[in-house]
């Protein structure tokens, strides 16, 4: 039986950890050729190596999304190993909280740094690419539907205390793929968008008061108090915070064939939880 993303090219940012991991994993399983891109080259090396002792195919792309080189090295790895894009997923990201009258400017920015204005030069810099690739389709006879999937969070849809500038940014990716999939549509390319709810990585999972992760050279405290872990858990109707490999399965909906005709949605991902 063939894969349904056989000679696919994905682009997934973040995804030497956690969701962006899984996704990887997944899309390389079912055929896909990945672009693997982490903060870290550790990580993002280590699930190169994972691919390909599958049987996969996979390249390295580490670097801050936030660089201000990251979207045209990002896009030009893809097209320089593997000739194509055909999917590209704006995964990574990390919060920095705090209730807005002590939330810093720098705060502030790197948010909307990691989680907007990141995608937005990742998604211009594919244009190009993704409009030259339609055009060759079209002299061919070829009718071949390519995908976007963006990464928003159930506070960016309802808002969350302390989180005035991660919430923006989630709703402005909201915005985002709405507008590239009115843009898009005539090249081929769906922009859809996935918002999570609680997903338990190394970012949100239970952790002491002092638990930090290095994050562009800041120190940000990550992970939440395990008795608030456990009441947010129970407030979610299937029970438990959602696996990386739960999550992934969201994003890998928008990614296949079957949604060929879906375009500028955005797919809650939270266990049946509405509302936070």
């Amino acid at each position: 039986m063939s894969k349904k993303l056989q000679d696919k090219v994905a682009l997934i940012t973040g995804s030497g950890r956690g969701i962006g991991r899984a996704l990887a994993m997944k899309l390389a399983a079912e055929g896909a050729s990945i672009v693997v891109n982490d903060l870290d080259s550790g990580p993002a090396e280590e699930v190169v190596a994972a691919i390909r002792a599958a049987g996969g195919q996979a390249v390295a792309c580490p670097g801050s999304v936030t660089a201000p080189d990251f979207a045209e090295r990002f896009v030009g790895t893809a097209v320089s190993a593997f000739k194509r894009i055909d999917i590209i997923v704006n995964n990574a990201g990390y919060t920095w909280d705090n209730v807005i009258q002590k939330m810093s400017d720098e705060q502030w920015y790197a948010m909307m740094d990691c989680h907007l204005t990141a995608p937005f030069r990742i998604l211009r810099a594919a244009q190009p690419v993704l409009r030259g690739q339609h055009k060759a389709d079209q002299e061919a006879g070829r009718r071949i539907i390519r995908k976007v999937v963006n990464v928003s969070s159930v506070a960016g849809l309802f808002g969350n205390a302390g989180q005035a500038n991660y919430s923006a940014a989630k709703a402005g990716i909201v915005g985002m793929t709405q507008t590239l999939a009115k843009e898009w549509g005539r090249i081929g390319v769906t922009v859809n968008c996935v918002a999570f709810g609680l997903i338990k990585t190394r970012l949100t999972g239970s952790a002491a008061e002092s638990s930090t992760a290095l994050i562009e050279g800041r120190e940000i405290k990550v992970g939440v108090n395990p008795g608030l872990l456990e009441l947010m858990e129970n407030s979610i109707p299937l029970g438990h915070g959602g696996t990386p490999e739960e999550a992934a399965d969201a994003i890998y909906l928008f990614c296949i064939p079957e949604s060929d005709y879906v375009s500028g949605q955005t797919l809650m991902c939270t266990g049946g939880l509405t509302g936070i």
